[in-house]
């Protein structure tokens, strides 16, 4: 076959995130080190709500079932007994047409401090097509991935709740076809996230004005590398992200959201090469990627061969605004911006939200800012169902009362 198995992963996977990126190499000639890693979907912001805020949404208000995702912490101070969402995306539709990804999502509250939960992240890549050597048809194959998500969260403080993730993901690019006499299998791992989340207010009883505040925290895909049938073991995109949210409550029934992630793909940055020796291209600055997993992993924090500045470009930033009226309406503005040396993903978001007392709706869009930007006229839209709110608004208020 014409295709190489590294090729089809790439392809098939990371370029969706970086596809400008890998073709591009700084004023020097050198070919731009962006860390990347297999199964990228696992970091695709699968709600529309925190799509449009800039893909923010670690330290957001208003805990919903789209919180298993971004941070299980924040199930306990939901204010309904238990819920659900259902998310769709049509992903690079300006490029590939049968590409999308969706997510389900649902939580039960155990009394006031804890909360369950299960999440299914299910990415479909479209039908790719495979040929012979003498460019014969050798038939197709639908590649899909997905990951199963268990959620626990506690509360450990009046303030403070603690939350984790356990995942089963499984990659399936083309089981039951051969790359160059290698069969190609179907890669799965587990992985675990952990998180943390910190919120508290200060507002004047009668008036309604106010602020509020949050904080958290979420180490997401912590677990094993990742294999398709070969001896190359890939890494999954651990991710550390840390996030921020400010309210200012004009009155009983305005307030404004601002809200600020900051990420960082824990992985291996790639290293300075050398000229091969016997076949073998010496590492002159950087860490050999495939050394020991926890090594790799929390050492990413410090392998750059550019030193400190080249990690901090590491770090993608995410905010929005949002606007609410009578916690029934919302407006959403967000910026997502990523170095151009290590991805060049920069673009603006926007987006609507309505919310009655079982039923939510949410609607983002994507606006790059450079043009040519495979995630161009990228949409997502989101349902969100909300049960036995009566009762838990109820069980909240006694609770506040009582901790007063």
């Amino acid at each position: 076959m014409k295709r190489i198995f590294s090729c089809l992963l790439l392809g098939a996977g990371y370029f969706i995130l970086t596809t400008t990126a890998l073709a591009q190499t700084n004023l020097s000639g050198q070919p731009l080190r962006v860390p990347n890693s297999a199964v990228p979907f696992l970091n695709f912001t699968p709600d529309a709500r925190s799509g449009a805020l800039g893909d923010a949404g670690v330290a957001l208000d208003n805990a919903d079932a789209n919180s298993i995702f971004w941070n299980p912490s924040k199930l306990v101070y939901a204010k309904q007994d238990a819920g659900a969402s259902i998310s769709y995306t049509p992903w690079l539709r300006d490029l590939i047409g049968d590409m999308y990804y969706g997510y389900f999502s649902g939580y039960k509250k155990l009394g006031k401090d804890q909360a369950i939960g299960l999440s299914l992240l299910y990415f479909d890549l479209g039908t790719i097509n495979f040929t012979t050597s003498q460019g014969v048809s050798a038939g197709s194959f639908n590649s899909r991935e997905y990951a199963l998500t268990a959620t626990y969260s506690r509360r450990l403080a009046k303030n403070f709740s603690m939350g984790v993730n356990l995942k089963y993901l499984n990659s399936n690019l083309g089981a039951g076809t051969f790359v160059n006499g290698t069969p190609i299998e179907a890669g799965s791992t587990a992985a675990a996230d952990i998180s943390a989340y910190y919120n508290n207010s200060t507002r004047d009883a009668v008036t309604g004005k106010g602020i509020s505040w949050a904080y958290g925290l979420m180490i997401s895909n912590l677990g094993g590398r990742i294999n398709y049938g070969s001896k190359e073991l890939y890494y999954i995109p651990t991710n550390f992200r840390l996030g921020g949210l400010f309210t200012y409550h004009a009155d009983t029934y305005n307030k404004f959201n601002f809200v600020l992630d900051l990420n960082k793909l824990m992985v291996p940055t790639p290293p300075i090469y050398g000229t091969p020796v016997g076949g073998v291209a010496p590492i002159i600055s950087g860490q050999n990627p495939n050394r020991p997993y926890f090594s790799a992993v929390f050492g990413s924090f410090a392998d750059a061969p550019g030193g400190f500045a080249e990690e901090l470009k590491e770090i993608t930033i995410s905010t929005g605004a949002e606007y609410w009226y009578n916690d029934q309406f919302a407006a959403r503005v967000g910026y997502f911006g990523e170095s151009l040396e290590k991805g060049g993903r920069q673009y603006m978001t926007a987006g609507i939200g309505a919310r009655l007392s079982t039923l939510g709706v949410d609607f983002s869009y994507l606006l790059p800012v450079r043009s040519g930007s495979p995630l161009a006229n990228t949409l997502r839209l989101s349902l969100l169902f909300n049960f036995n709110k009566g009762q838990r608004v109820a069980e909240d208020a006694e609770t506040a009362d009582n901790d007063n």
